[in-house]
């Protein structure tokens, strides 16, 4: 799929000071030489901060890390995960649509999102603050249909569920990533009251976040 930047740029970009110290704290992960390792978590940086990626956000990492612009211009044009136009200010949906979604029912989620948000992927809803799109495999097959809304998955959609999370995020409320039928991970669904609650490790990011 052809990806090309947004017709309407701003005029700079520049990171914050919180995430200037942050992306100069990166590079000493990297032996000397090797900065270019480190395009994709400032581009994605980037994009968090202004929302979407834009040409001088590419320019400006491309810069920073001494690289050609085409070569970011490359990875920004080939990830799904990074925006070239903006997206909703409240959240951008992004609807997998690869086989194993596409059979248990995604195709119902991106109707909801022409009837809820805009009837054309890639455009913003009336008021802006959402938008969607559908993406190639986002590697949740085993929970799927999913989408995901920035850094979370939200996995075992169906039309109803789908529908609620739009309205939760509407109504600026947070909901809480992962499984809508309760599972704790990627278990058989008809084990999930059985093993779903058990706490494994006091690390996982995911497993902290789970809530009875």
């Amino acid at each position: 799929m052809l990806r090309r930047l947004s017709e309407d740029q701003p005029e700079e970009f520049s990171f914050s000071n919180r995430n200037l110290k942050w992306a100069k704290a990166q590079l000493k992960k990297y032996p000397k030489g090797r900065q270019a390792s480190a395009v994709i978590p400032l581009l994605w940086r980037a994009q968090e901060q202004e929302g979407w990626l834009s040409k001088p956000a590419i320019e400006f990492v491309a810069n920073f890390l001494d690289m050609p612009y085409i070569r970011v211009l490359e990875v920004a044009t080939f990830y799904f995960m990074f925006h070239l136009k903006p997206v909703g200010s409240k959240a951008h949906f992004q609807v997998c649509g690869t086989t194993p979604c596409m059979l248990r029912g995604s195709e119902a989620l991106i109707d909801v999102c022409k009837s809820r948000i805009n009837g054309k992927q890639h455009s913003l809803s009336a008021d802006g603050t959402m938008s969607w799109e559908e993406v190639e495999c986002l590697g949740g097959c085993a929970n799927s249909p999913l989408v995901q809304v920035g850094s979370d998955y939200f996995e075992d959609l169906d039309k109803d569920s789908f529908e609620k999370l739009i309205s939760d995020i509407e109504g600026d409320k947070s909901p809480v990533p992962g499984s809508r039928i309760g599972r704790f991970s990627s278990e058989p669904s008809n084990t999930t009251e059985k093993y779903g609650r058990r706490k494994l490790s006091n690390e996982n990011a995911s497993i902290e976040r789970y809530r009875d």
